[in-house]
């Protein structure tokens, strides 16, 4: 571990290394100074989920610098905490991850004096919602084409479609049979799902550089509760915004676990997304579109439709991407995210009136 940290820091500066936090995908480690301080972050990033690791890296390279000039323009008096900086090789400082010959490292500063939120209060989902519309906000100056997808076609619905569609002709383990009645719903919502792809065409729908990850637990606040900033920056690339408020809203705003298994739980928690809305739109007010505005509501469907799609692709498929803990499980997930699209439905008039 020392070996690889010494490739971004000093050899002699280097203490202890200890695993650290709770992450699913990246293994990620605390490394302190010499004099017990924790300094540093290293992670070895997954390359199976990621495989576009020079994209990646490239990306959050650009989003750092983007925001450090940022708080720079406007007098940030405790720049280092407010965003993430990830260290340049000792050797070649124009690359900013390291592979071993097995895997690829990087190392970013620790901030310190910091927490994340696990518990979503409806407090805590204004604090999220600000957090990730000024996140937005202070990268919708980066012009399209610069960014690369570090996950190709990631949110991208007609893709999404057309693997359960070749899901459903493969019929691999031979579930197609038992997943009817699932099938008929995803297709009479297909088009209409399919809205955001048209209005960009159009050119009424502009890509911005989202996160693609709006989770409360991806936003660091101080001691006091005061946010400091968004972090895991991986999936951070070109989308619609729809992306961002929709996957809040499809897991934040549901009642219940995206699997459970007693669809009667599943339900909208309007508190919780009236909260989170007037949160991000005090933020991210400042940029959006009135098209984009309008479509808020409308993201926590296609978030939770797309979800729905890839939920039943994958059991369809033998549970081949997504973990699963019995045999079922997928299918669990599958009617319990199509259960809450139809809550979501329900409420879609309450909720745009919100909006307005």
């Amino acid at each position: 571990m020392k070996q690889i940290i010494s490739q971004f820091i000093p050899q002699e500066s280097i203490g202890e290394v200890q695993p650290f936090g709770n992450g699913h995908i990246n293994d990620t480690y605390a490394v302190t100074d010499t004099q017990g301080v924790r300094r540093w972050i290293l992670q070895r990033v997954n390359h199976h989920v990621f495989p576009r690791i020079e994209v990646l890296q490239r990306n959050v390279a650009i989003v750092s610098e983007t925001m450090r000039q940022r708080l720079e323009q406007e007098g940030e008096p405790d720049i280092e905490r407010k965003y993430l900086y990830f260290y340049p090789l000792l050797n070649s400082p124009e690359k900013n991850y390291y592979y071993d010959g097995e895997s690829y490292w990087r190392v970013c500063r620790f901030i310190p004096e910091s927490m994340s939120m696990s518990e979503l209060t409806p407090e805590a989902a204004r604090f999220a919602g600000e957090a990730f519309g000024r996140f937005e906000e202070m990268l919708s100056g980066i012009p399209e084409g610069v960014l690369g997808d570090t996950i190709v076609d990631f949110h991208s619905m007609p893709f999404r479609l057309r693997q359960l569609k070749e899901a459903v002709e493969k019929d691999s383990v031979g579930r197609v049979a038992k997943v009817q009645d699932i099938l008929e719903e995803i297709e009479k919502r297909a088009d209409k799902m399919l809205i955001q792809e048209r209005l960009h065409e159009e050119g009424k729908l502009p890509k911005r550089t989202i996160h693609c990850d709006t989770k409360v637990d991806n936003v660091l606040f101080d001691k006091g509760g005061c946010v400091l900033c968004v972090v895991d920056w991986d999936t951070v690339m070109p989308g619609y915004i729809l992306s961002d408020v929709g996957d809040f809203i499809r897991t934040g705003v549901n009642l219940a676990p995206e699997d459970e298994p007693d669809l009667s739980k599943i339900g909208v928690n309007m508190t919780i997304y009236k909260a989170f809305v007037e949160g991000y739109l005090s933020t991210a007010g400042k940029f959006l579109t009135p098209t984009e505005r309008s479509l808020i509501a409308y993201g926590g469907r296609l978030m939770t439709y797309m979800q729905t799609v890839r939920f039943l692709a994958d059991y369809i498929d033998g549970d081949k991407y997504f973990k699963v803990h019995h045999p079922e499980h997928n299918l669990q997930r599958t009617r319990a995210q199509l259960r809450y699209l139809q809550c979501l439905e329900e409420h879609a008039e309450e909720m745009e009136a919100l909006l307005k």
